[in-house]
Protein backbone atom coordinates (compact mmCIF):
# COMPACT_ATOMS: atom_id res chain seq x y z
CA UNK A 1 0.00 0.00 0.00
CA UNK A 2 1.61 3.33 -1.27
CA UNK A 3 0.46 5.85 1.67
CA UNK A 4 -2.18 4.49 4.66
CA UNK A 5 -2.32 8.05 6.42
CA UNK A 6 -5.93 8.84 6.76
CA UNK A 7 -7.72 11.80 4.83
CA UNK A 8 -8.54 13.96 7.79
CA UNK A 9 -5.35 13.33 9.98
CA UNK A 10 -4.11 16.82 10.00
CA UNK A 11 -0.46 18.11 8.40
CA UNK A 12 2.46 17.78 9.60
CA UNK A 13 4.46 20.62 11.07
CA UNK A 14 2.87 23.91 11.86
CA UNK A 15 -0.33 22.96 11.02
CA UNK A 16 -0.54 19.98 12.73
CA UNK A 17 0.38 22.30 16.02
CA UNK A 18 -2.78 24.77 15.39
CA UNK A 19 -5.39 21.70 14.96
CA UNK A 20 -4.52 20.04 18.35
CA UNK A 21 -6.70 21.49 21.34
CA UNK A 22 -4.90 22.39 24.32
CA UNK A 23 -6.87 22.35 27.50
CA UNK A 24 -6.17 24.35 30.90
CA UNK A 25 -3.71 27.24 30.73
CA UNK A 26 -1.77 25.42 27.31
CA UNK A 27 -5.00 27.04 25.96
CA UNK A 28 -5.29 30.28 26.86
CA UNK A 29 -1.48 30.67 25.68
CA UNK A 30 -2.18 28.89 22.36
CA UNK A 31 -5.43 31.13 22.26
CA UNK A 32 -3.18 34.14 22.80
CA UNK A 33 -0.51 33.04 20.18
CA UNK A 34 -3.14 32.95 17.84
CA UNK A 35 -4.47 35.98 18.80
CA UNK A 36 -1.16 38.29 18.37
CA UNK A 37 -0.53 36.32 15.09
CA UNK A 38 -3.90 37.57 13.27
CA UNK A 39 -2.89 40.84 15.08
CA UNK A 40 0.84 40.79 12.98
CA UNK A 41 -0.95 39.80 10.30
CA UNK A 42 -3.90 42.35 10.68
CA UNK A 43 -0.99 45.26 10.66
CA UNK A 44 -0.01 44.42 7.13
CA UNK A 45 -2.81 46.17 6.19
CA UNK A 46 -2.95 49.97 5.75
CA UNK A 47 -6.58 50.09 6.49
CA UNK A 48 -5.81 48.88 9.60
CA UNK A 49 -2.61 50.87 10.49
CA UNK A 50 -4.83 53.83 9.02
CA UNK A 51 -7.44 52.72 11.20
CA UNK A 52 -5.00 52.72 14.08
CA UNK A 53 -3.52 56.01 13.65
CA UNK A 54 -6.97 57.06 13.72
CA UNK A 55 -7.70 55.94 17.07
CA UNK A 56 -4.48 57.22 18.22
CA UNK A 57 -5.11 60.78 16.84
CA UNK A 58 -9.07 60.48 18.16
CA UNK A 59 -7.20 60.06 21.69
CA UNK A 60 -5.29 63.01 21.32
CA UNK A 61 -8.51 64.88 20.16
CA UNK A 62 -10.33 63.83 23.32
CA UNK A 63 -7.68 64.85 25.31
CA UNK A 64 -7.62 68.47 24.13
CA UNK A 65 -10.92 68.69 23.89
CA UNK A 66 -11.47 67.06 28.24
CA UNK A 67 -13.55 64.14 27.33
CA UNK A 68 -15.12 62.52 29.78
CA UNK A 69 -13.91 58.54 30.90
CA UNK A 70 -17.57 57.42 29.17
CA UNK A 71 -16.24 59.04 26.07
CA UNK A 72 -12.85 57.75 26.10
CA UNK A 73 -14.50 54.64 26.97
CA UNK A 74 -17.13 54.49 24.14
CA UNK A 75 -14.91 55.69 21.56
CA UNK A 76 -12.19 52.46 22.42
CA UNK A 77 -15.60 50.41 22.62
CA UNK A 78 -16.40 51.72 19.28
CA UNK A 79 -12.70 50.83 17.75
CA UNK A 80 -12.46 47.60 18.76
CA UNK A 81 -15.66 47.02 16.80
CA UNK A 82 -13.95 48.73 14.03
CA UNK A 83 -10.64 46.64 14.27
CA UNK A 84 -12.68 43.62 14.83
CA UNK A 85 -14.47 43.92 11.82
CA UNK A 86 -11.71 44.84 9.81
CA UNK A 87 -10.33 41.45 10.78
CA UNK A 88 -12.95 39.57 9.53
CA UNK A 89 -12.79 41.43 6.40
CA UNK A 90 -9.44 40.92 5.92
CA UNK A 91 -10.25 37.15 6.48
CA UNK A 92 -12.72 36.98 4.04
CA UNK A 93 -11.04 38.50 1.17
CA UNK A 94 -8.03 36.09 1.89
CA UNK A 95 -10.47 32.82 1.92
CA UNK A 96 -12.37 34.74 -1.42
CA UNK A 97 -8.84 35.16 -3.00
CA UNK A 98 -7.83 31.82 -2.29
CA UNK A 99 -11.04 29.64 -2.75
CA UNK A 100 -11.65 31.35 -6.40
CA UNK A 101 -9.15 33.62 -7.72
CA UNK A 102 -10.59 34.20 -10.55
CA UNK A 103 -13.51 37.39 -10.84
CA UNK A 104 -16.44 35.92 -9.93
CA UNK A 105 -19.51 37.72 -8.98
CA UNK A 106 -20.14 36.26 -5.45
CA UNK A 107 -16.91 37.07 -4.62
CA UNK A 108 -17.08 40.23 -5.37
CA UNK A 109 -20.12 40.31 -3.51
CA UNK A 110 -18.69 38.55 -0.24
CA UNK A 111 -15.69 41.82 -0.57
CA UNK A 112 -18.07 44.36 -0.86
CA UNK A 113 -19.98 43.30 1.71
CA UNK A 114 -17.02 43.12 4.05
CA UNK A 115 -16.18 46.64 3.17
CA UNK A 116 -19.64 48.30 3.89
CA UNK A 117 -19.55 46.79 6.95
CA UNK A 118 -16.04 48.47 7.93
CA UNK A 119 -17.48 51.66 5.91
CA UNK A 120 -20.60 51.52 8.69
CA UNK A 121 -18.05 51.74 11.89
CA UNK A 122 -16.44 54.10 10.45
CA UNK A 123 -18.92 56.40 9.77
CA UNK A 124 -20.03 55.74 13.45
CA UNK A 125 -17.02 56.32 15.13
CA UNK A 126 -16.84 59.41 12.88
CA UNK A 127 -20.05 60.38 14.12
CA UNK A 128 -19.26 59.53 17.74
CA UNK A 129 -16.04 61.83 17.66
CA UNK A 130 -17.64 64.71 15.80
CA UNK A 131 -20.72 64.64 18.72
CA UNK A 132 -17.84 64.37 21.26
CA UNK A 133 -15.92 67.25 20.32
CA UNK A 134 -18.39 70.08 19.09
CA UNK A 135 -21.51 69.29 21.15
Amino acid sequence: MADETPRNAAPEGKAADHNRKEKGFAHLLAASRYSLQGFLRLCGESAFRHELLGFFAGLALFAVTGASFGEYLTFAILMLLLFSVEAINTAVEELVDRISPEISTVGRNAKDLGSFSVFCLLVANGLFVAYTVFF
